[in-house]
């Protein structure tokens, strides 16, 4: 007499099978993590970019006098204080403080182990009067340079450092 059915080996090989596809569905979700991780830093790199450009561009005096040139990273960031908080008035200078200070804070907070470099040049030569009213556009050029650290695609291999760079005429 035939049966029809599975037997044990049959059950075992499919049993087999399915397990190997969903460990691949798992190594595919943990590299999707790791990438979709990746383009999050990538934007927020982005987003302090434009920000510390938009910073740069309301203070043209400070970019002139290249008060925005500086190295940052982790141990740039520390407290606002009061400066430029209050309703006084403040010069370039303490404004390009402020924003230099608040801008490490963004940096270390957003980003895994940054560092970042601000370097602008200019072709010509700087307003004579500080004082923050109409003023000759900024003719040179800067360059914002960011890297942090980004986890490797792959387990076991070391981690990544990620650069951005963004160029632009204030």
């Amino acid at each position: 007499m035939r049966r029809n059915g599975f037997t044990l080996l049959e059950v075992m090989i499919a049993l087999l099978v399915f397990s190997l596809g969903l460990l691949g569905m798992a190594g595919l979700l943990a590299v999707s993590v790791r990438t979709n991780h990746g383009a999050y830093l990538r934007t927020q790199a982005t987003f302090l970019a434009q920000s510390m450009a938009d910073r740069m561009r309301a203070n043209n005096i400070g970019i002139w006098k290249l008060a925005y040139n500086d190295t940052y990273d982790s141990t740039t960031a520390g407290t606002t204080g009061t400066t430029c908080l209050g309703a006084t008035s403040c010069g370039w200078a303490a404004v390009a403080t402020r924003d230099k200070l608040i801008w490490s804070n963004q940096l270390a907070s957003f980003l895994p182990n940054p560092s970042a470099t601000v370097t602008c040049t200019t072709t010509g030569t700087a307003p004579a009067s500080d004082v923050m009213v109409e003023r000759p556009p900024y003719n040179g050029q800067c360059t914002i340079a960011i890297s942090w650290n980004e986890r490797a695609l792959q387990t076991g291999q070391s981690d990544q450092t990620a650069n951005l760079t963004w160029v632009f005429q204030p």
